[in-house]
């Protein structure tokens, strides 16, 4: 049930995989929407981003009671803060995202939606129930700041970290990789 050196434990591996398709799946309709102004896919990027903080928080206890994996390999003291800094970044990164965006749609009004199913009501303006209340300006625009900024952020590590498996597959040698898919080293 538990990760070793030489192999991850399912849940451990399942949990990953699940966050970062997850992940990078909300991140691509994010930017779709975005950039081609599409705002029907909010209910789905929304419904999938609570979704996705419940499983992020489950990786997060679980790496908590787990304990950090031991490296597949010997590597630098830097390579160790490096890799450090790249795993607290999408720790933190997949937590503050769904938040953060849960923070702007409340602060704007609009409620928390699962799939239809109402977990925070919103507050439509009595004469005009297209247009919602919002219900602090100030939170709306930090957690709106917050998510543009992360997601630039997000990539940007996402990518890092993709560099950074295939560097230790295919330059180390070291089994990363097929721990990350679930075998042994």
């Amino acid at each position: 049930m538990k990760d070793t050196q030489a192999k991850f434990s399912k849940i451990t591996v399942s949990l990953h995989w699940l966050v970062a398709i997850l992940f990078i799946g909300l991140m691509a309709i994010g930017l779709y929407m975005t950039e081609f102004k599409e705002f029907s896919l909010f209910p789905i990027h929304k419904s999938f981003g609570v979704i996705l903080l419940l499983i992020a928080l489950l990786r997060v206890i679980w790496r908590y009671m787990n304990g950090w994996p031991k490296p597949a390999g010997k590597y630098t003291s830097v390579e160790h803060l490096l890799a450090k800094i790249m795993h607290w970044t999408l720790i933190i990164g997949m937590l503050l995202m769904p938040i953060s965006g849960i923070i702007m749609t409340l602060s704007e009004g609009r409620g928390l939606y699962v799939f239809g199913l109402e977990l925070v009501a919103s507050f439509p303006d009595p004469e005009n129930a297209r247009r919602m209340l919002v219900q602090n300006e100030f939170l709306a625009g930090v957690g709106e700041s917050i998510h543009g900024i992360g997601a630039n952020v997000m990539i940007f590590a996402i990518g890092l970290h993709l560099v950074g498996a295939l560097k230790h597959h295919i330059i180390d040698k070291d089994g990363t990789l097929r721990r990350m898919l679930g075998q042994s080293i």
